[in-house]
């Protein structure tokens, strides 16, 4: 079925866009979400991947409290149709993923809504790789986008202070995890309530959630992409300046720029007049929420 075929979905498509991670193995003191790829933040590349798909109906935004204005003003001077909300994630990625899910309970969206998670510092996720997670879940209540492997992987175990090779499973059944991961929203809902009352819970992935705590649930693979990467370390930023520059159609010479946080807006925007704006969204996003 191609892009133009996919049939209209009759519930709620809503694109979670995690972006309250602050990378201290980027540079602590330059919020990776802010730092400028191709011209433009990361966290607006990620955002627009969703925000322009015609299947996806909303999106909220999770931020670090310490970046929330000036993310709020990012969202307010691109005009953004589609966010909804932007909120206050946690300490950690699944505190900020149940931030999410607790505003759009709040909110009242349906159970058998389509949740699509991403992390912003991904933020060259391919159109294909959505439509397949929007798709999947018309036949999973769970699907992850995730790369083949193409290394063997070995699983270790500690002896001593050393890793020891413990197995080595086999390849065409190893993948690379990305995202988004996507769920109808009682399944994440219901896996992560689960996952509350455990003392050990600290996954560093949703699907890792209801792999754990809904083991009889089964979590699709959407096929992923190379060019799909996360932005982790600074040593990732030329090669993500080499696909927004094949993106926007420029030269590869053009991409070699350093990293460098871009104003987020014209300085002489008022903070105030942004937030009241945000907050007037805010006001009305259980209406939008369709």
């Amino acid at each position: 079925m191609s892009q133009r075929e996919h049939a209209p979905q009759s519930v709620p498509v809503v694109a979670v866009v995690l972006a309250a991670g602050f990378g201290t193995r980027f540079d602590p003191d330059n919020p990776k979400q802010l730092v400028s790829v191709g011209g433009k933040p990361i966290v607006c590349w990620s955002i627009e991947a969703f925000d322009s798909n015609p299947r996806v109906s909303d999106v909220i935004v999770v931020v670090n409290p310490a970046v929330r204005d000036a993310v709020e003003r990012l969202v307010d001077r691109a005009g953004y149709p589609k966010v909804r909300m932007i909120v206050d994630g946690g300490r950690e990625r699944v505190d900020s993923t149940m931030a999410a899910l607790d505003a759009l309970a709040a909110a009242g969206i349906p159970a058998d809504a389509k949740i699509l998670i991403h992390d912003s510092v991904r933020p060259f996720v391919e159109r294909e790789s959505v439509d397949g997670c929007i798709d999947a879940l018309d036949e999973f209540d769970a699907a992850t986008v995730a790369l083949a492997s193409t290394d063997t992987i070995l699983l270790t175990q500690d002896r001593d202070g050393r890793e020891i090779v413990s197995r080595v499973p086999d390849r065409p059944h190893t993948f690379r995890a990305q995202t988004p991961q996507a769920f109808r929203f009682a399944t994440i809902r219901r896996a992560y309530e689960r996952a509350a009352v455990d003392p050990s819970f600290h996954p560093t992935d949703d699907t890792r959630v209801v792999v754990d705590y809904l083991p009889a649930t089964p979590v699709a693979v959407v096929a992923g992409s190379e060019s799909n990467l996360k932005i982790t370390t600074l040593a990732d930023m030329p090669l993500a300046e080499r696909i927004a520059a094949a993106r926007l159609g420029e030269p590869t010479a053009a991409a070699t720029t350093a990293a460098t946080a871009v104003p987020a807006v014209p300085s002489d925007m008022a903070k105030e007049e942004a937030r009241a704006r945000m907050h007037a969204m805010l006001a009305q996003a259980a209406a939008q929420l369709h």
